[in-house]
């Protein structure tokens, strides 16, 4: 009896840590470092990263996008803004596609996103590839909320 009830206490603990690390959480204490005190003297990798906007989104947003990301060890990637609302960014269904360049990351960990507006936007997959790091694939399919940072910390300790 005692072993079947450290066993579902067991199972219940990994479900919850296991749910809040799969799903988008605001990050209220996140604060990026600059691109410019992060890369002085780090070696400069390039990332293409794959937003994909909901169909459910607004039909377009002029809010401001930020995104950072980053690995365990301290390296990160930050871009104060993403958006171009003369563009056509981030438009409802649609896919954008950008060429970042940053500090080399190994592994991503996490990932956050910054909206700063009225409009609202609703992004449903972001994906990141670069060079010394494998593809990854973050789920959002939520709308951000306003001046939040917002996304996936799967690191253990950053």
């Amino acid at each position: 009896m005692v072993k079947l009830i450290s066993v579902v206490l067991i199972s219940v603990f990994f479900s919850i840590i296991c749910t809040s690390l799969s799903n988008p959480q605001p990050h209220r204490a996140f604060n990026p470092k600059s691109i410019q005190g992060s890369t002085a003297n780090a070696r400069s990798c390039s990332y293409s990263v794959v937003i994909k906007t909901s169909c459910s989104s607004s039909s377009f947003t002029r809010d401001h996008i930020s995104l950072a990301f980053g690995d365990s060890y301290a390296h990160e990637v930050y871009v104060k803004r993403l958006d171009d609302s003369s563009s056509g960014t981030f438009e409802r269904c649609s896919t954008d596609t950008f060429q970042i360049n940053g500090p080399c990351v190994h592994d991503i960990c996490y990932l956050n996103l910054l909206r700063k507006g009225s409009d609202g936007w609703k992004p449903e997959t972001v994906k990141i590839n670069g060079p010394s790091t494998k593809p990854v694939n973050f789920k959002f399919n939520t709308f951000l909320p306003n001046g939040v940072w917002f996304g996936f910390k799967l690191c253990s300790h950053v």
